[in-house]
């Protein structure tokens, strides 16, 4: 599509240093851009390479300026870039109809704007929302209810009674309900808690590939509005996020751990069962987190712990081989040593012949 620096700016908030009037047609990285692209810069070596680059324009957060590119001026750049792109290489619409190959229940509700892909089955009392999409090979089990314009990717499996809000998006291989993990021993062998519970996901939610969302024992699993969370994560039974939390691959969170708003779980995170995580935390990756931790604290370690205690006793591990170096030769000068029997004989000797010279005199 075709634009103006003058069009983007006023898209994005900015302003022009330049031609108002300079075409742009896409936007690319400044490796790959040619004339007529714009393209964008964070710091003073992106702004170095776009400027020597071929694109015709630069969005830029920094009082950078240029004699040979046209510069779009924003509050931040990494921001504009995510506003921009859609710009030029808008989604295109959702599709419509019903692929012959779907088997939808009698008892369903299917908006007549969803789009229902090749194999797609929708059981008994589900709905489906205007304009959502089921791109195939999806399950919909009975009395599921899924709102409007949601993509749902191929091969998700929504088990009885999922309930997802408005514009949610989850990816191929996902797996929303399925059984908590509980169990209690009775005579050596573990007896399965039956989990009646549900899955619930707010709006504008999204859920990775090869995710597993686990239904909950009685009440349900909650994932709260604007919450992201990438590919391979696995999130226990009854388990609650707050809204527009990040949660990255891989992290794990047990049963009935709670999390505030604005909490961010980076790669690899494990959480321990029914944990408070306070209000805009941040868990650095491959933590793992045992107790409660309170509103906006930064924690990393295993067992974690606040990041500034965490950093001195990193650092002090540091130092401990050069401290023990020290300790072990101070040891080996300070430490008593016991003679040995040929050390005292010899000792005597020297004592009785200094006796002997000195005729007994001190």
């Amino acid at each position: 599509m075709l634009f103006t620096a003058g069009d983007v700016a006023d898209h994005l908030g900015g302003k022009v240093l330049g031609d108002r009037t300079m075409p742009l047609t896409g936007f690319q990285a400044a490796d790959r851009a040619r004339s007529g692209d714009l393209t964008f810069a964070e710091n003073r070596t992106f702004f170095e390479r776009a400027e020597q680059s071929a694109a015709s324009a630069i969005i830029v957060d920094k009082n950078f300026t240029s004699e040979r590119k046209v510069l779009i001026r924003v509050s931040s750049a990494r921001l504009a870039f995510a506003k921009v792109v859609p710009l030029f290489y808008p989604e295109p619409g959702p599709p419509t109809g019903v692929h012959p190959s779907a088997t939808i229940s009698d008892k369903a509700e299917v908006h007549p704007e969803a789009c229902i892909g090749a194999h797609v089955i929708i059981s008994d009392g589900a709905k489906i929302g205007a304009r959502t999409v089921l791109h195939g090979n999806n399950y919909v089990d009975e009395g599921c209810e899924i709102g409007e314009d949601c993509s749902i990717f191929h091969n998700v499996t929504l088990y009885p009674r999922t309930v997802l809000g408005n514009r949610v998006r989850i990816h191929a291989g996902t797996i929303i309900g399925s059984d908590g993990f509980g169990y209690v021993q009775e005579a050596g062998q573990h007896l399965k808690v039956p989990q009646i519970g549900n899955v619930v996901i707010e709006d504008d939610a999204e859920i990775g590939a090869n995710v597993t969302i686990d239904r909950g024992a009685l009440g349900p699993t909650h994932v709260g509005k604007g919450t992201k969370i990438d590919n391979l994560v696995q999130i226990g039974h009854n388990v609650s996020t707050g809204e527009n939390c990040l949660v990255v691959a891989q992290a794990g969170i047990a049963g009935s751990t709670k999390l505030g708003n604005n909490v961010t779980l980076a790669g690899q995170v494990g959480l321990a069962g029914h944990l408070r995580i306070g209000n805009n935390v941040t868990i650095a990756a491959q933590s793992g987190v045992m107790r409660d931790i309170s509103d906006d604290q930064k924690w990393f370690g295993t067992p974690a712990q606040p990041d500034k205690q965490m950093k001195r006793q990193l650092l002090a591990l540091q130092k401990l081989p050069e401290l023990l170096r020290r300790y072990n030769r101070f040891e080996k000068f300070a430490k008593p040593r016991l003679l040995t029997p040929e050390e005292i004989t010899e000792a005597k000797a020297k004592a009785v012949s200094k006796e002997q010279k000195t005729g007994g005199n001190k």
